[in-house]
């Protein structure tokens, strides 16, 4: 009896039964000696690995299906076939900026207290600060700005921009910066921006096998855990910046802003400073080692990011989910980051005379890795460069890989939380950098899925707003609790402090 099985390009699909279609598993091109088929099938064409895994990708470009039957002169083919990568209709942002999109948290964040209910306030400020919007057609109007929260809510409301960019407050209103352009002395600067950090997974598609480009699973989507645990961690631990908010960029990657007042005035240069601090990554695409750990013993930072997050998410998930020894391409990835030629050679002939695991129970990429670790520890290779290669190694494959230019500058815009990604119809929610591990993209809501739980409540109005029915009460309820308030109060006591210091300034001078 003839049936379908049907397979996501670069990714996953939950199993499922669509008309005779059955959706399973993880595949990815393996070796034929690696494959498990079921006996006599004659395999044409590009060969899959069906993994025992089950999850689902986020966005995938096209299906491959695979026909066959039971009997063993049957053979297997490949269709690609077009897949439409989300839901999203622009008509749907109109009832989601209407009911669902918290523009009065938006506004306190962006105050940072500055809200006029206290004499030490700037009145100016939120109306200095620049936002952006991207319509539909790939308009872009950029130096919006809005003196109060209601302004900035009906302009939302009125345009339905499918992406909401939030850039620097400036010297001076940036809708009105070509009057102060026509002076001898161009008054127009940034003078405050948060520190942000913008994480991409494509720019991890030299390390991951189980998606590429924008496409995004759970087998790939641990590399953002460990760059939300090691950056956040630093941030605090290193740099004592207690406001930080990560955010789900909606599809491929996670944002950060740091919120600090002292993180908010720092200038470029300091900026790159600190985003130097992360960098561990030297040389381009034609250099085989592109991590580079410098001097006699780690840094604190990258021993502590090393011990703590790195090498476990390495051993213990992404060796195997990735099957980054499984093939022979792929081991010799690694091997190529061995400086010592003889010790390449010795792993490779290990590698090359055993495709398996000499158990059945053990997995061959950890077998593996424990014999390049055995070799490159071992007493007989005790030069630094030997033992630092298995730390090189472990923070190629997992270190965060940041957008430098976008923490460098203070002028770079970056996508405005709760922002519903137009490719996939999702929200760019929060993340609690404490529960990083049990975040999962795709279960993050989208807009259709909203407006239909929005629908199903009905049309009703509370205290809390209507989001309250929904999927996404836990993410502005989080975005609150642990991002929002700890931020206004520290920003009221920073106001009352510099307020008074400025009385007792006043009194002093009068008083001589």
């Amino acid at each position: 009896m003839d049936f379908q099985v049907g397979i996501v390009s670069e990714g996953v699909e939950d199993v499922s039964v669509i008309s005779d279609c059955v959706m399973v598993g993880i595949f990815s091109k393996l070796e034929w000696e690696e494959t498990d088929w079921p006996q006599g099938l004659d395999i044409q064409g590009e060969i899959f690995f069906l993994s025992s895994c089950h999850h689902t990708c986020t966005s995938s470009l096209y299906s491959f299906f695979i026909h066959f039957s039971s009997c063993k002169s049957s053979s297997i083919f490949i269709q690609m076939i077009p897949q439409q990568e989300s839901d999203f209709d622009h008509n749907y942002l109109k009832p989601y900026y209407g009911k669902l999109f918290p523009f009065a948290d938006i506004f306190k964040w962006m105050t940072y207290g500055h809200d006029g209910k206290h004499p030490g306030c700037d009145q100016s400020y939120f109306g200095r600060r620049e936002f952006s919007f991207t319509l539909k057609g790939d308009f872009y109007l950029r130096f919006q700005s809005f003196n109060n929260a209601l302004e900035l809510e009906n302009s939302i409301k009125e345009k339905c921009p499918l992406k909401i960019d939030i850039g620097p407050v400036y010297t001076v209103d940036p809708a009105k910066r070509h009057a102060y352009a026509q002076g001898d002395n161009n008054v127009f600067a940034p003078v405050e921006r948060e520190l942000i950090f913008d994480i991409d997974m494509t720019d991890y598609d030299d390390v991951r096998y189980c998606c590429r480009g924008a496409d995004v699973c759970l087998n790939c989507w641990p590399l953002m855990t460990i760059a939300i645990k090691v950056i956040d961690t630093s941030l605090r631990d290193d740099f004592g910046f207690k406001h930080i908010l990560w955010v789900y960029s909606g599809r491929r990657g996670v944002h950060c802003w740091v919120c600090d007042g002292k993180a908010r005035r720092l200038t470029n240069e300091q900026r790159a400073s600190i985003a130097d601090y992360y960098r561990v990554y030297k040389g381009n695409e034609n250099s085989h080692k592109k991590v580079s750990l410098m001097g006699a013993a780690l840094h604190p930072f990258l021993a502590t990011s090393y011990t703590n997050v790195l090498k476990d998410y390495f051993e213990k998930i992404l060796l195997t989910s990735q099957n980054l020894l499984a093939t022979e391409e792929r081991y010799e990835k690694i091997l190529s980051m061995i400086p010592d030629e003889s010790i390449a050679s010795e792993l490779r002939g290990k590698w090359q005379d055993s495709r398996r695991s000499s158990s059945a129970k053990e997995d061959i990429n950890v077998v593996r890795w424990e014999q390049c670790k055995q070799l490159l520890q071992s007493g007989k290779h005790k030069a630094q460069g030997l033992r630092r290669c298995v730390e090189e190694i472990v923070f190629f494959f997992t270190y965060p890989r940041l957008d430098m230019e976008v923490s460098k500058h203070m002028n770079h815009l970056l996508k405005a939380p709760f922002c519903v990604h137009p490719k996939t119809g999702r929200v760019c929610v929060p993340i609690d950098p404490n529960q990083c591990d049990e975040f999962d993209p795709t279960t993050v809501p989208t807009l259709f899925q909203l407006l239909e739980e929005l629908n199903n409540e009905g049309l009703r109005a509370d205290v809390n707003g209507e989001w309250n029915g929904t999927s996404l009460g836990n993410a502005i309820t989080l975005f609150r609790s642990s991002f929002l308030e700890p931020l206004q109060k520290a920003c009221k006591e920073e106001i009352e402090r510099s307020y008074n210091l400025k009385l007792q300034q006043s009194k002093n001078s009068v008083g001589w």
